[in-house]
């Protein structure tokens, strides 16, 4: 269960098996004798003059703003907002190169299979032309983080990109071939030039690709470096190689005019000559010290599901194709593989930065949304499984972004409300946080909750680990400051009207149907008001903001009964619409829940079932799988995981596509398909545990492993079937805690690092 096999070479980058260290990522596809390898950086972004942008100062405005929305004239309040600017956007995330890997065919003849009737079917569909090698097979080891290409026998290509020493490393052992890079990968802009070159340089081989920027754009360039270790030759920019052969790849990028060649050069040297080993004996080497680091997280929490071992022997693609052939049930052995292989991509994807919509990886340069951090949704989707799925350092890498850029949301708050404390922005390259990206029918200036929202995985790390929150404890008072000096306007009950307000990506519909997104009182912005302020008082233990909390509008239970996406009234919500970002007080919030606000769960499930789904997007069905899960609704739960699994939304390398039908190539699925699993074995807060919560009873029994929960509880193992369960319980500190299941309800104490084990059944 804990790899992905597959008999087909990948004849597009989509299905490219994957491997990354949180700072490279490769992918590797082709044809067995044409191979290619797209070498990635996360910190790879297309400049295009926004890097220096600062938000406008808009504070002057805002009180015009909010009179022309209260008078009902939001289109026009937009206008003023917008000012006649233009959507810029992030600097594009975008891929460096490709390692090109060819070789003749009919010299490696003893590997083909002279009966044409015993070649894998595979070769056809992949492109190969009949001559796919006997035995052809394609390998991604998750615990290790290894891509491997096999064929007659023998292990040929073995790839991954090394977590404790920050260098991609290849080795090739199919006999000679050709390595050379190339840049010409699809939808590169004609003015990013690339330059390839092969040398010697004291007495080592080198593969050199720089490529150069548009000039006054806000970057120069980035630079790739191989050193080749082995029987090798030049051949103009390409390097002939007689055997075995090991490549070490590190790369950069640069702001300023100027190459880092050197110090390039002599960090792969350096890895290289460590010792006197072959090869072979240097990459196992390597692959065992990134080993030690990358199975360390990946092996923490496991999820067994009861699958046949025959199932899980099955290739990918078959796995795939079984679970298209029926689009009424979840599959548990591809069930079991997503979810391990979320895992996996996650961590890998995972390291100087959080994973972007792509993840780390991407082969053209047409990343959609500029495959950036999408903060309204996206970003923490994804990271939804880091701290209830054991993977603090997943969280360390969030928490790099986000300090790197607080700054610029303290910057955004007084450019734009003239006020204290924080406004991030709806997106990022992740090279700073400052609020651009917005127009006269985009409001996102008013996108209030983004501090809250995004501080909240923090915030969740530091209720699951309980270690200290060190600077976020500053940030969390923060963002409840920018609330105090917001909350300025005042209705007749003498609560505050929150506006101008915004709920991520929709609008009040206007008497033409159409949605207009400037308006008041949205249900995630006094959500994200409420828990901001309340934060706040509880880490710096002060009873200051009570005041506010008392005059914070009550949410809204419109006539159907459905939690409204704001408190206002007259407002008409687009119910097709692909965001619920009114429902963030279910999740992630706990703020409403069956147990202590029945009513207004009552509500926010009606909610989930009148939105329709838009485009069907994936993020869409996972925050509605996420938020049924926390209201306890199974059946809704498997509703909303039918519409991705069964919809044709995995590659090949079980990365996920934003829509049905493989379109578009995004992590949202991949990444967050862990945390609602475990999300339906497990609901925790401090005081309380539930097992089985959502679990649906088309799936089988199982075993979870490893899951952390909030209270700094770790259910080392949760074994269940229809009838009876045992889960074995960890604490921190010693605790009582409530214990409920299918199974009953009982009061169960928990001593300090001591393991607990319970019977439970009906």
């Amino acid at each position: 269960m804990h790899r992905i096999d597959d008999t087909a070479p990948a004849a597009r980058w989509e299905d490219a098996f994957l491997t990354g260290n949180g700072e490279y990522g490769l992918m590797v596809y082709g044809d067995p004798y044409a191979e290619r390898i797209v070498v990635n950086h996360h910190r790879f972004v297309l400049p295009n003059g926004t890097r220096d942008l600062r938000p406008p100062e808009l504070a002057g405005v805002i009180d015009e703003v909010r009179d022309l929305i209260l008078a009902g004239r939001r289109a026009e309040a937009g206008r003023l907002l917008g000012g006649g600017r233009q959507l810029l956007w992030t600097q594009s995330f975008h891929p460096g190169y490709a390692l090109t890997i060819d070789a003749d065919a009919d010299a490696d003849a003893d590997a083909i299979d002279a009966d044409a009737d015993a070649i894998d079917a595979a070769a056809v569909s992949s492109g190969s032309g009949g001559r796919l090698p006997a035995g052809y097979s394609r390998t991604t080891d998750f615990t290790t983080g290894e891509v491997t290409v096999a064929w007659a026998g023998a292990t040929r290509r073995r790839a991954f990109a090394s977590r404790a020493d920050a260098v991609a490393v290849v080795r090739l052992d199919a006999g000679p071939c050709r390595l050379g890079a190339t840049g010409d990968l699809p939808g590169r802009p004609a003015d990013v030039g690339y330059q390839t070159s092969a040398y010697r340089h004291a007495g080592h081989t080198f593969l050199r690709v720089r490529g150069t920027y548009p000039p006054g754009l806000g970057a120069y360039g980035f630079e790739g470096l191989t050193l080749v270790v082995g029987d090798s030759e030049l051949d103009g920019d390409r390097i002939v190689l007689a055997g075995e052969a090991l490549l070490l790849t590190v790369l950069d990028r640069y702001r300023t005019p100027g190459w880092g060649t050197e110090a390039l050069r002599a960090r792969v040297v350096a890895l290289a000559t460590s010792g006197e080993a072959e090869p072979s004996e240097r990459y196992a080497e390597l692959l065992d010290r990134h080993t030690t680091r990358h199975a360390a997280m990946y092996r923490r929490v496991s999820l067994d599901l009861g699958v046949d071992d025959a199932d899980r022997r099955r290739p990918v693609g078959e796995l795939l194709a079984a679970q298209r052939a029926d689009d009424t049930r979840l599959e548990s052995a591809l069930l079991e593989r997503l979810f391990h292989a979320g895992r996996y991509l996650l961590i890998s994807s995972s390291g100087v930065l959080p994973p972007r919509l792509t993840g780390l990886w991407l082969a053209s340069w047409d990343a959609a949304w500029a495959g950036d951090f999408t903060t309204d949704a996206n970003v923490n989707l994804q990271m939804a499984g880091a701290n209830i799925g054991a993977l603090p350092e997943v969280t360390a890498a969030y928490r790099r972004l986000i300090a790197g850029q607080i700054d610029d949301w303290r910057r955004n708050a007084r450019a734009v409300y003239g006020g204290r404390g924080l406004l991030a922005p709806g997106r990022t390259d992740g090279e700073h946080g400052h609020l651009f990206h917005f127009c006269d029918e985009w409001p996102w200036p008013a996108w209030l909750p983004g501090a809250d929202w995004l501080l909240h995985p923090l915030w969740e790390h530091h209720l699951v680990t309980g270690e200290p929150l060190g600077e976020v404890a500053g940030w969390l008072v923060e963002a409840a400051e920018f609330f105090e000096d917001f909350l300025s306007r005042v209705g007749d009950d003498g609560r505050f009207v929150v506006v101008p307000s915004f709920s991520g990506e929709t609008g009040p519909l206007d008497d033409d149907g159409r949605p207009v997104y400037l308006a008041v009182n949205a249900t995630m912005d006094i959500a994200a008001a409420r828990h901001a302020l309340r934060t706040a008082a509880q880490v710096v233990g002060s009873r200051r903001w009570e005041p506010l909390l008392d005059r914070l509008p009550d949410y809204l239970v419109d006539e159907r009964g459905a939690l409204a996406e704001w408190a206002w009234p007259g407002y008409r919500a687009d119910d097709d619409h692909r965001h619920v970002s009114h429902l963030y007080p279910v999740w992630p919030l706990r703020e409403i829940t069956p147990d202590d606000t029945p009513d207004l769960a009552r509500a926010a499930r009606q909610a989930l079932r009148v939105r329709g789904d838009e485009n069907s997007s994936a993020h869409g069905s996972l925050h509605r799988a996420l938020v049924a899960a926390r209201l306890r609704d199974a059946d809704l739960v498997a509703a909303n995981l039918r519409k991705i699994i069964c919809a044709d939304m995995f590659f090949r390398s079980l990365m996920s596509s934003h829509n049905p039908g493989l379109e578009t190539y995004n992590a949202d699925a991949a990444h967050t398909l862990p945390a609602i699993l475990i999300e339906m074995l497990v609901d925790a807060k401090p005081g309380s545990l539930r097992l089985l919560p959502a679990w649906p009873a088309e799936l089988p029994g199982g075993i979870l492993r490893g899951v952390t929960c909030l209270g700094r509880i770790t259910v080392e193992e949760l074994a269940w079937s229809p009838t009876r369960a045992r889960v074995r319980l960890r604490a921190a500190v010693a605790q009582r805690i409530s214990l409920v299941s299918p199974y009953g309800h009982q009061e169960v104490d928990l001593p300090a690092d001591e393991s607990v084990e319970l019977a439970l059944h009906t």
